[in-house]
């Protein structure tokens, strides 16, 4: 499954001693940005320039005000304020609910978790069924979960502190015995229903997408924050990659491919998921307390197509879909949008980043669907005969590790790395410890890029990294993702910011659910999942 188009370059530093610090905490100044765009005039250019150096700036800002160090952690509440404590369902009161089908457990025409890994099964068509399917496997409830007083719930898509900032749309052509029009929905996964927002011109999708349909999500950024503060941002991002890996697996089992619509800026994003409609919330100069209700908006994120895997090549017209676009915002938006605390806390830094990394529309057609490739890294027999629904429905995270159990495989104790882009190797050795010995596993295929670095004890290291957090160090691994941080903005944009959280989502979904597979479970601490410059 491909989900982002953007191969990121990664780059480790040169860090002299295995209990390593971590990078400054100072803002690093931002190098001056190319101009992107071909003005006719010197001084276009050089505003054109200044914006762009602008944004980026903040970003930087954020992501340098927002780490976590030895010594001190990113600004945050002190203690949780359980009266304030955020609804975890979005509700659009008086809306049409239409209710979806809770599968059969009867089916034995599921398919098989790690057979999608070898191939795709044949397309099945739009329904109400498949549809109920789709996010019954992906976005909603798994589980209701009670210790005394306390009742919560669990869903399919893992989330930051169990808060589910995302929120997901469906904008669709008419389905039988679903909705007679094409039309945008919320899901609502407590019901397990569709809210019905707007119905839409059918030529939306004979013009735009004469095949499949869409998926939108977007962030409350106050879910997240009530209880991480000024790293809210980075968690809600995080949250939208769980998303895309979870829509995109339950997809596969239908037959469907899914592609990111990266070329829809955020204007065209918020006129399709209809969240014109609330509130313009006003950013506060510095951290305010009060009542916001403005501050529970939504920010649109991204928009998935997903489509028959049998359909080869298409384009996507983005300027017709930006023209067609311009006219949702005279539609008739069912619901008002439910209040989710009394008060609030509003970390200004968030909402001005939020503002920064804003993508503009992109009329190129970059959405080029890609020939399936089977993983002959997986066996099936690893998989214990397990369908995609157990797997899927029966993740869980962590709350406890022994200390003692072992991941087996090729892995000694030690540091191991696994260069995603080989093109970067070169850079990465350089740029590393230059004892580490570079070599490959035990076992491991000659063409898989894993690096065994060093060996000896790291849990104490894993500990530290973690937020001293004794979970990190009783676990079987710990992993960290790390980017090329700079160099990635300075190319793409400030906008490709949230982007970077993304891919680690969808890596942290994926080894979700691989570790659900081979009876293990996994804990995303993101305390340290920080991108380095």
């Amino acid at each position: 499954m491909y989900l982002i188009h953007y191969r990121l370059p990664f780059s480790l530093h040169n860090h002299r001693h295995l209990s390593f610090p971590l990078p400054s905490t100072a803002t690093a100044t931002a190098k001056k940005l190319v101009p992107f765009l071909s003005m006719s005039t010197s001084s276009q250019e050089t505003s054109m320039d200044e914006k762009q150096e602008e944004l980026l700036n903040q970003v930087l800002k954020y992501h340098n005000q927002t780490k976590h160090s030895f010594t001190n952690y990113a600004r945050g509440p002190h203690g949780l304020d359980w009266a304030n404590q955020p609804n975890p369902f979005r509700r659009y009161i008086s809306a049409p609910l239409l209710p979806l089908l809770h599968p059969s457990s009867d089916d034995q025409n599921k398919p098989l978790y790690a057979s999608l890994f070898n191939s795709i099964p044949s397309p099945k068509p739009i329904s109400k069924t498949t549809i109920s399917q789709l996010f019954y496997n992906s976005l909603a409830l798994s589980a209701w979960k009670t210790t005394g007083f306390s009742t919560w719930s669990l869903r399919v898509n893992p989330s930051s502190g169990n808060l589910h900032p995302t929120e997901a749309y469906i904008i669709s052509p008419a389905i039988d015995s679903l909705s007679e029009h094409s039309f945008v929905a919320h899901y609502a996964p407590k019901e397990h229903a569709l809210e019905l927002r707007a119905q839409i011109p059918s030529g939306f999708f004979t013009g735009c997408f004469p095949e499949g349909f869409l998926i939108g999500f977007s962030s409350i950024f106050w879910r997240e924050a009530w209880k991480y503060g000024e790293r809210a941002f980075r968690y809600c991002n995080h949250d939208v990659g769980h998303a895309i890996a979870a829509v995109s697996m339950a997809a596969a089992g239908f037959g469907w491919d899914v592609r990111i619509l990266d070329g829809l800026g955020y204007e065209e994003l918020d006129k399709l998921m209809g969240l014109e409609t609330f509130p313009k919330f006003s950013i506060p100069s510095r951290p305010v307390k009060g009542r916001m209700p403005e501050i529970e908006f939504e920010h649109p994120d991204c928009v998935l197509l997903v489509f028959p895997k049998s359909i080869e090549e298409f384009d996507v017209d983005y300027e017709k879909v930006r023209v067609a676009l311009s006219e949702f915002s005279n539609f008739q938006w069912k619901g008002k949008p439910n209040m989710l605390s009394k008060e609030h806390l509003c970390w200004d830094i968030i909402y001005r980043t939020a503002e920064a990394v804003k993508k503009p529309l992109k009329t190129e057609n970059d959405l080029v669907p890609k020939p399936f490739r089977s993983s002959r890294m997986i066996s099936e027999n690893s998989y214990k005969g397990f369908s995609l629904d157990e797997v899927v429905r029966k993740r869980r995270s962590a709350v406890d590790m022994d200390g003692v159990t072992m991941m087996g495989y090729w892995f000694a104790e030690g540091i191991i790395l696994l260069v995603r882009n080989e093109d970067h190797l070169h850079e990465i050795r350089t740029a590393t410890r230059p004892e580490f010995k570079w070599v490959k596993p035990d076992g491991c295929p000659d063409d898989l890029p894993l690096y065994e670095l060093a060996q000896g004890d790291c849990r104490e290291l894993s500990k530290r990294l973690s937020c001293h957090q004794d979970i990190a160090s009783d676990g079987c691994f710990s992993l960290g993702m790390v980017a090329h941080l700079k160099p990635t903005l300075h190319e793409k944009g400030a906008w490709m910011y949230p982007r970077l959280f993304w891919e680690t989502g969808v890596l942290g979904q994926v080894l979700y659910l691989k570790h659900m597979q081979l009876a293990f479970l996994l804990l995303e601490l993101v305390v340290f999942s920080t991108i380095l410059p």
